[in-house]
């Protein structure tokens, strides 16, 4: 510094004592300024009074030389304490100066600069409020110094300047936040302890409303969360919880849509071996919950990226118990808002007078690639990557479900192999209520949902097969989808009786379909049809969960159009030795099933032209298989016909196969479902073909424990003659009239039905010797 220059006001003495390594003669310097400056202030010369502060600032303060830098420093402080409650007029440039000392490379030069700030601030009190973003900025870099003494000192001036602020109803909130959201992302440890106690601190200050903009910083919050420090998180948890409990005080004015985009993203662990990201993945999902039930119907613009973040959760095991547990919360909270308003076209579409949100949003997302937008549309099924989502409008009042959105969510997770099997649930019970509450709209998402519907039906766990035919089942018997396809150029398939049954009964009593059941839409004509596709290829599925499946679509569906349509398509079925397959399953199924105990009643009768159809169509079909044939003649007590059929038996190829299928009959007959066949052995002289039937099967079989088993029973049909007990006229009279009035609306051509037996098993003959022709041929070529 140069001697010779003039520092007027202050004195040669003043000047170097300023300048001088002991710290001693600094402070007397300092006493002296102190003393001149409130001469200054006396007399009113503000002149002055800044000559001197910008002396102390650009010759001293800013000097190069560290002993300068240090007096200039304690001398501001004592302009301050001279100034009093008139700092304020002088604070900008008493202040900046002492900032600047906060970088200085020397550690015991910013100690001094923190307790120079310190003493104008002391005085100054609310007047330095204008100045906080300032005095924060330097204080978030002094939190973080690795010297002891100078983090000790800027601890004592945030605490200072944090009680200001707390007494203090001047606070430029808007101003600080922008500084706020910049420093919250920093990765120091002492920084973001720093930060975090200010939040929590403004947070506390009832005339400072920080909750509005939450939005600006909660994203840092969380990043605050996952820090590895313990105190710093607990810290966090605290102000989170602080904040969440304002909010479910104050709903309507907190800013749900702005966040929602926040929470979607920690919710979605990218590393889930870190216990910090468990905490900030629960944290996430329980405010996540709340916002859904204090926010209700405002979050469904929102729901495909809420979707993308909790569906993942809900397959995690009791090590994440309780983000489970709150995702599950949140799914089922969001599936209540879709309700069947959602349906409904918007009149701005069809008026034309305004343009509707969701066509507009829908277009705009299809046109812009944003880094933030959730594209469940992509190809990729991965999940590891964070997803972003989009509204479909944010700040409209009408709100309008994302249901495009939500689709190809729910559809990236079906196909996703290693999609959970919780998870798999809650995608079909989502598809299920869609399909419930906004039918008309789902169904033009039916087409590209449909294979991987069926596909789900091979999974390994029968909870999701049965959730999966539940939403197979109400698509196919939706109203809905029936006035989808109307309007398309494909045309309503309805279950009819194949062509070819009605000559099995007489002119004028054959229907084209069951007016006892209603019709389907073309999807359950679909359905079937690759149902029994998927049966054909995968063979496994039809011996392990066919008759489950089945089952189980006779409980959701009418059994009778289940059987009515499968007969239908399996009389067209090229695959042979599938079509008898599939009929012994279903000939079972019919036959054992409590499911299906109307539907054997209203066989067993046939007093209806509507049972007589079903027998027709069903009988066609079970041509394929000669026991199930047989079987089906038992059920609907047309003994003389199944009489018939096993005399035909002899004609057929008897094969091991064929003979344990006698063998499952002879057990059936055993059972409770056949009773009312038992019972009529008693009465012989009526039922003289279901005995004939019976020894004809005894007579097919080979000594075996079914032989003994038939044998056995049939040793004790009785002698007709002792079970006379009525007089015999009128005993027959009762009995002709009982058959009559059976088949008096079923006048079946049993010729017909025979031929077309004989024709079926003839073209299975067929099969089989073409079959053993080409392996004989392979044969001799192996041996040549």
């Amino acid at each position: 510094m140069n001697p010779e220059k003039d520092f007027a006001p202050l004195t040669p003495n003043i000047v170097r004592a300023l300048n001088d390594k002991l710290y001693e003669k600094r402070k007397v310097a300092a006493l002296e300024i102190e003393k001149l400056v409130r001469e200054f202030v006396a007399q009113n010369n503000s002149t002055q009074i800044r000559h001197v502060i910008q002396i102390l600032a650009s010759e001293f303060a800013l000097s190069q030389h560290p002993h300068s830098r240090k007096g200039g420093l304690i001398g501001l402080a004592a302009c301050s304490i001279a100034l009093g409650k008139d700092s304020g007029l002088y604070l900008k440039e008493l202040i900046e100066p002492v900032l600047t000392c906060f970088n200085d490379s020397d550690s015991r030069l910013r100690y001094y600069a923190c307790e120079a700030l310190y003493n104008i601030v002391k005085v100054a009190r609310g007047a330095v409020l204008p100045h906080f973003n300032l005095l924060f900025d330097g204080l978030s870099k002094l939190a973080a110094d690795p010297d002891p003494n100078v983090k000790s000192g800027s601890e004592l001036l945030d605490r200072l300047l944090k009680d200001i602020v707390t007494e203090s109803n001047k606070f430029d909130l808007v101003a600080f936040v922008p500084l706020l959201r910049e420093r919250i992302y920093s990765n120091n440890q002492y920084a973001r302890q720093f930060i975090i106690s200010w939040i929590h601190v403004l947070e506390s200050v009832p005339d400072i409303n920080l909750l509005d903009y939450l939005p600006e910083f909660l994203d840092g919050l969380f990043q605050i969360l996952g820090d590895n420090s313990k105190e710093i998180r607990r810290t966090c948890e605290v102000v989170l919880g602080e904040f969440l409990k304002e909010i479910k005080k104050t709903p309507s004015s907190v800013k749900f849509a702005e966040m929602a985009n926040v929470l979607v993203i920690h919710c979605q662990v990218a590393d889930d071996t870190k216990l910090t990201n468990d905490l900030i993945q629960l944290t996430a999902m329980t405010w996540m919950k709340e916002f859904i039930q204090l926010a209700g119907r405002v979050v469904l613009p929102y729901s495909s990226g809420i979707l993308t973040a909790v569906l993942p959760c809900l397959s995690y095991d009791d090590r994440k118990k309780n983000t489970k547990e709150a995702a599950s919360a949140c799914n089922h909270s969001l599936m209540k808002l879709v309700t069947p308003e959602d349906d409904e076209e918007e009149e701005e579409d069809r008026t034309g007078s305004t343009v509707s949100p969701s066509r507009e949003d829908s277009q705009l997302k299809t046109e812009t690639d944003s880094s933030d937008m959730l594209n469940a549309s992509q190809d990729s099924v991965g999940f590891s990557n964070i997803s972003f989502f989009t509204p479909a409008s944010a700040d409209r009042p009408h709100v309008t479900l994302d249901l495009d959105g939500i689709v190809q969510v729910l559809d990236r997770h079906l196909h996703d192999s290693s999609t959970g099997m919780m998870t798999r649930i809650a995608v079909l019970k989502w598809l299920y209520h869609l399909y419930i509450k906004t039918p008309r709209k789902m169904f033009r998402h039916t087409d590209s949902l449909f294979p991987m519907l069926l596909k789900t039906l091979s999974d390994e766990s029968d909870e999701v097969i049965l959730k999966d035919l539940e939403v197979l089942a109400e698509i196919a018997s939706s109203p809905a989808g029936q006035t989808d396809l109307n309007s398309s150029s494909e045309s309503k398939l309805e279950l009819k009786v194949p062509e070819g049954t009605k000559i099995c009964l007489q002119p004028g009593t054959a229907t084209d379909s069951s007016p006892s059941t209603p019709s389907m839409n073309s999807y359950f004509y679909k359905f079937m049809i690759n149902l029994l596709k998927r049966f054909s290829l995968e063979r496994k599925l039809l011996e392990n969960r066919g008759a489950f499946i089945i089952r189980q679509l006779c409980l959701l569906l009418h059994a009778e159009n289940i059987f009515h349509s499968m007969a239908d398509i399996l009389l067209k079925e090229e695959d042979l030795k599938f079509a008898s397959t599939m009929v012994q399953t279903l000939n079972t199924i019919l036959l054992t099933s409590a499911e299906l105990f109307q539907l054997r009643n209203q066989l067993k009768d046939l007093r209806t032209q509507e049972s007589c159809a079903l027998f027709c169509c069903l009988y066609r079909s079970w041509c394929h298989n000669p026991v199930a044939t047989v079987s089906l003649c038992f059920l609907t007590q047309n003994y003389r016909h199944a009489y018939d059929l096993i005399q035909k038996f002899g004609d057929l190829e008897v094969t091991v196969d064929f003979l344990m299928e006698v063998d499952k009959l002879v057990q059936l007959i055993e059972s409770p479902i056949f009773t009312y066949l038992r019972l009529q052995l008693l009465d012989v002289e009526n039922n003289p073909y279901l005995i004939k039937a019976l020894y004809g099967l005894l007579m097919l079989l080979p000594q075996s424990q079914a032989f003994q088993l038939l044998s056995h029973r049939l040793s004790c049909v009785p002698n007709p003659e002792l079970m006379r007990t009525v007089d015999e006229s009128k005993y027959m009279a009762s009995t002709q009239q009982a058959l009559s009035e059976r088949f008096s609306s079923a006048q079946m051509d049993y010729n017909e039905l025979l031929q077309h037996f004989d024709r079926v098993q003839s073209k299975h003959l067929e099969v089989r010797h073409q079959r053993s022709g080409r392996a004989s041929d392979h044969l001799d070529r192996k041996l040549m």
